[in-house]
């Protein structure tokens, strides 16, 4: 089998079907739905990929939110590295993450372990419903960790993330590019579903993740995607850009595809626009009339 060290930021199905029973490889699931909390977790319950966890989005992944913070703050490190612990993950250990989203979920667990400096960490590529069109099996059957429980670290690299006030005052310098992950409807303020005040934080571009996808849903070539970008992003290097969308989780797809397209290190605005706009001395950008 190729080496272990090979697999980083996209995975291809046929690649992690070879390496199920792999002692060192752990799966975690990670589906939610944003208006029906504990969703994920039934889908898990009635089928997931052989050998996969299941990891909480609001649980998991995220702290509790409050009025000044986006909708999902960062979770608490020492916590999450207690909770990857205890599924088998070491340092060793390739950590395989999917959704049935195409990743959008499962980004911010890529995100959170390659701050948290696990490397070894990759989306599979079109997520479950990719892995069930080509065929691939899924079960009912709950995993038992593959690996003893062993202490993670629970570091993690801030200057991966960027504050708001870190926003205001180098987007104000013309030291950062904001990239929008939302929608466009959403970006234009056109249509906002979830956030009570609708638009985009100025001098932010849109990039809607989408477009990180090819219509069967697994992720542009490397070369494409990385074609795009820096048609997006140039002359800004990739260590300008940050990221954002409504709550930092979509924003991380698209980090991901900056850092598979050999883009990096660009970094992440957690807070994002749920955040942004709890201080309404804060300036917004939007096409509605």
């Amino acid at each position: 089998m190729t080496n272990i060290n090979n697999f980083t930021n996209v995975l291809a199905p046929t690649i992690a079907l070879a390496y199920l029973e792999h002692p060192e490889w752990v799966f975690i699931d990670c589906r939610f739905v944003l208006n029906e909390p504990d969703a994920g977790a039934l889908a898990y319950q009635h089928g997931h990929l052989p050998q996969a966890f299941y990891l909480h989005l609001n649980n998991d992944l995220s702290s509790r939110a409050h009025a000044q913070t986006g909708r999902h703050p960062l979770p608490n490190v020492m916590a999450l590295a207690k909770k990857l612990a205890s599924l088998g993950v070491n340092s060793a250990t390739q950590v395989v993450v999917y959704d049935d989203q195409q990743g959008i979920i499962a980004g911010r667990l890529w995100w959170l372990l390659r701050a948290m400096g696990h490397t070894r960490v990759a989306v599979l590529d079109g997520g479950l419903k990719y892995w069930q069109q080509l065929g691939y099996p899924v079960t009912t059957r709950l995993p038992k960790p593959k690996l003893k429980p062993t202490q993670l670290s629970g570091w993690c690299n801030a200057s991966l993330a960027v504050s708001a006030r870190q926003v205001e005052n180098l987007s104000a310098q013309h030291k950062i590019l904001l990239l929008d992950a939302r929608s466009a409807e959403r970006y234009q303020g056109l249509h906002e579903p979830i956030d009570p005040i609708a638009g985009h934080i100025p001098t932010a571009l849109n990039r809607p993740v989408q477009q990180n996808l090819t219509a069967a849903g697994v992720f542009h070539t490397a070369d494409q995607l990385r074609a795009q970008f820096l048609a997006l992003i140039t002359p800004f290097s990739p260590e300008q850009v940050v990221h954002y969308c409504g709550s930092g989780v979509t924003a991380c797809h698209n980090i991901l595809a900056m850092d598979y397209a050999g883009l990096t290190p660009s970094r992440l605005y957690v807070g994002s626009w749920s955040e942004w706009i709890q201080n309404q001395n804060r300036m917004v950008v939007s096409s509605a009339g």
